[in-house]
């Protein structure tokens, strides 16, 4: 049972320049909800990150406005809150496996994201997961977010040769 493991959490990264995250969730489930973003913007405020939030009507729709805000809008980072219990029909299946694979197609390609969209049985399984105070699943979003974008500012501006061309060859 995970709730009897031991887990190691990497220690928080540390920032020379101001981040700037942008956290969605989706209120379905309003008092996990706010648990979820309560944990996030601990984390984000820890790290001396600065953190907006928007809400969006569903899980489906969080992967979408982090894909909006992304190309549009001046942010370092993403969280992606909600929580989708599973149903009586597959409806569930679907919000969970296709808002978990947008978020991982953006984070292939570069966009820095942390998934805290819980996926669970039951309201109790939801609740124990959310606390702030507890599980803090929320928390740990935003830290996976801030730990990317601190390898995105690690390698920025590094380049690797294109084509056949090393990064050094003259380009006459």
């Amino acid at each position: 049972m995970a709730a009897n493991e031991n887990h190691h959490t990497l220690a928080l990264p540390v920032f020379d320049k101001p981040v700037k995250l942008l956290i969605v969730v989706a209120p379905y489930y309003k008092d996990i909800a706010d648990q979820l973003v309560a944990g996030a913007r601990a984390v984000a405020a820890a790290c001396g990150a600065e953190a907006d939030l928007i809400e969006v009507p569903g899980a489906l729709e969080v992967p979408t406005a982090i894909a909006l805000a992304a190309r549009m809008a001046d942010y370092d980072g993403f969280v992606a809150l909600g929580c989708v219990i599973r149903g009586e029909t597959t409806h569930y299946d679907t919000v969970c496996n296709d808002s978990s694979r947008a978020l991982s197609l953006m984070g292939l390609e570069g966009v820095c994201i942390g998934n805290g969209i819980l996926t669970v049985e039951n309201r109790t399984q939801a609740e124990v997961r959310a606390e702030a105070a507890g599980q803090n699943k929320g928390g740990g979003a935003a830290a996976a977010a801030l730990h990317l974008v601190a390898l995105s500012r690690k390698w920025a501006g590094r380049t690797k040769g294109i084509g056949f061309r090393s990064s050094g060859a003259d380009k006459g």
